[in-house]
């Protein structure tokens, strides 16, 4: 089998906290402290204790919210609130605008200072635990692959949060001298070396396949590499974009000299060529008749990752309803009048800044703005203006038509039709006598017809714009990429949708920025593999190999698959972008001054929505306890 996928079931290391589903597996009475022998005295419990490492892993997915990993529950902690939405993708419908840095506004999801380096402590126990295990020489071999693979991706996960970290490398224990265990922090760069190396030890221990079994290969330790390299080689070329400044700049703990890039350009490159050589791997449905076909194939891949193996790495699975194994995104993200009786949906709300993002297949290799007048304004955000010349149109889709395929598969437009229902989506009405109505209820009678300013007379007959109970888009699009075309079912942790934390359609963008931005590399097969991800999307014109081009192609391909943050974190463009942001909506308006009323669309700032700044000190968060371990914090100021 190509792909690993594991379902989620936890032990605890230090103490017993077993689900109902793993106490089949292993079955003990709790205690206050577990065994080694306990643990890794059986098969069974060795799989155990790696279910609960991979459980740990800062998979970045379904269970990730404002409160951080694992966060499935609902209720005021996460209320809906994403990677996404702290990004220039989406907005929250009712959050003004989350915190862009690490302490505002309840957003926790940044944080893995303390979480990771318990599983790194966990991971430890089981290092030292291989070598007694009674277990054929291949298996030991492998679980110690398995074991450096979780470490490295573990050391990842910490280190783009706050930069050079204490590499503990073996099992600490505490023999009453607390200064003997406190390990100052290495540098920024040999962080990074270190987490290539251990994803060294892995490729080589790792098999291709587990002849069946779901657990972690040589492939998903590559696709670690090749992410983890590429990160490592921005933070290195564009460290000053961002310069700091303070003892942690001084010690090499934060910071990398752009010298370096290169080598990890290099090694993102190799890793990236040994995927795409091996054969294992493709893109799913490469070739679609046309963009309508583009389309449903890229949606599919999402709501059932199983469909595509050939393209997916690395699942992490969702396959039974309930606590810690079903996931919220349907209940929370489903357009309004598809709720069917929950509470709270509607919460993502794609911006108009991603949306203007999609190519057009008429102008290929280029952003295609919403063009809304005949004027061809596509800067002026401050809504209706009775002296602009609106174009008009007969169907809500109609600006869309031409957009590329991934854009109808990813967001919901206004008109567009989602599990057989067209979803309706109006900001309001101009009146006869051209007085504008918008975002405010009610309706209006004209000719003997009734208009609704929403589009419909009730809650339940639309899904934008009306502020009530934040169940609305406010930007002018919903959300689809991931949901279930099944019909919701209200409740939580109910939705059983995987995740693709590695494809190999990633695997190919990160190859196409190495080789463009180091100059290394197979600069034709890199702008070949963008260019198979654009046929993939009904684009049938080639367009060059550009930074430009390979970053709006990330933008796109890789939307609401929370790699944007880290994209702009890495190559230290976030506060670049997120200078006093707001994000932008399209209005659909229908002109009641025409008969019959056409559609008019209005660019406009996110209504209530907070300014958003990201000041360069929040490329590294605080380190947490840094009087009690000694090891000096990141730069403040």
């Amino acid at each position: 089998m190509k792909v690993f996928k594991f379902i989620n079931c936890v032990l605890l290391a230090a103490t017993v906290s077993l689900l109902p589903s793993c106490t089949e597996v292993l079955d003990l009475e709790p205690q206050d402290k577990l065994p080694v022998e306990a643990v890794f005295g059986s098969p069974a419990g060795v799989k155990l204790y790696m279910a609960n490492l991979y459980y740990q892993l800062p998979t970045e997915d379904f269970l990730f919210f404002n409160s951080g990993f694992n966060q499935n529950q609902g209720g005021p902690n996460n209320g809906g609130q994403t990677r996404a939405q702290s990004t220039d993708e989406a907005v929250h419908s009712e959050a003004g605008g989350l915190n862009n840095g690490p302490n505002g506004n309840g957003d926790n999801m940044n944080n893995y200072w303390i979480a990771g380096y318990s599983l790194i402590r966990d991971v430890n126990l089981l290092i030292d635990a291989i070598p007694t295990l009674n277990i054929p020489e291949d298996e030991r071999e492998k679980l110690s692959g398995e074991a450096a693979f979780v470490r490295a991706f573990a050391y990842f996960g910490i280190a783009i949060r706050y930069g050079g970290l204490p590499l503990i490398k073996e099992s600490q224990e505490y023999l009453g001298d607390a200064e003997s265990l406190k390990v100052q922090r290495s540098t920024e760069k040999e962080t990074y070396d270190y987490i290539l190396s251990e994803l060294d030890i892995a490729i080589s221990k790792l098999p291709e396949s587990w002849d069946g079994e779901r657990r972690a290969t040589k492939w998903v330790a590559l696709a670690l590499k090749s992410r983890a390299a590429l990160h490592a080689a921005s933070l290195a070329k564009f460290w000053d974009k961002a310069p700091l400044t303070g003892d942690a700049v001084d010690m090499g703990y934060v910071g990398m000299s752009a010298s370096d890039a290169d080598t990890y350009y290099a090694e993102c490159i190799d890793a990236s060529a040994e995927i795409m050589d091996s054969g294992v791997f493709s893109l799913f449905q490469p070739t679609p008749a046309t963009p309508a076909e583009a389309a449903e194939n890229y949606r599919r891949m999402f709501q059932d990752p199983n469909i595509a193996l050939n393209e997916a790495i690395f699942i992490k699975g969702h396959t039974i309803p309930g606590n810690r194994r079903g996931h919220n995104y349907d209940i929370w993200f489903t357009p309004a009048q598809l709720a069917n009786g929950w509470p709270h949906p509607g919460r993502m709300n794609p911006t108009l800044d991603l949306v203007d993002k999609y190519e057009t297949y008429t102008n290929p290799g280029e952003e295609a703005p919403i063009v809304t007048t005949s004027e061809g304004d596509i800067d002026d955000y401050n809504g209706y203006d009775a002296s602009k010349n609106y174009l008009h149109f007969d169907d809500p889709r109609t600006p869309f038509e031409d957009k590329d395929a991934r854009l109808h598969a990813t967001v919901v437009i206004p008109g567009s039709t989602m599990k057989g229902e067209e979803i309706v989506i109006q900001a309001g009405f101009i009146l006869p006598d051209g007085t504008p109505r918008i975002r405010t209820g009610g309706s209006v009678e004209v000719d003997g017809v009734t208009y609704y300013n929403y589009g419909g007379p009730t809650t339940n007959d639309y899904s934008g714009f009306d502020g009530f109970g934040g169940n609305n888009t406010k930007t002018g699009f919903s959300f689809r990429k991931f949901l279930s075309d099944d019909p919701v079912t209200p409740g939580w942790n109910q939705s059983t949708t995987d995740w693709v934390e590695f494809r190999y359609a990633e695997i190919l963008l990160n190859y196409a920025e190495a080789v463009t931005e180091s100059g290394l590399g197979d600069e034709a097969r890199a702008a070949e593999v963008m260019n198979d991800i654009r046929r993939r999307a009904g684009h049938t014109t080639e367009i060059p190999l550009t930074i430009a081009n390979v970053m709006r192609e990330r933008t796109v391909e890789l939307a609401f698959e929370n790699k944007r943050w880290w994209d702009l974190i890495r190559r230290r463009e976030r506060h670049e972008l997120f200078e006093a942001q707001i994000s932008h909506a399209l209005q659909p308006v229908l002109d009641l001054r025409v008969s019959p009323p056409q559609y008019i669309f209005i660019r406009a700032n996110v209504h209530n929505m907070n300014p958003r700044t990201f000041l360069i000190r929040d490329y590294y968060l605080s380190i947490p306890g840094v009087g009690a371990s000694g090891v000096i914090q990141n730069p403040t100021g």
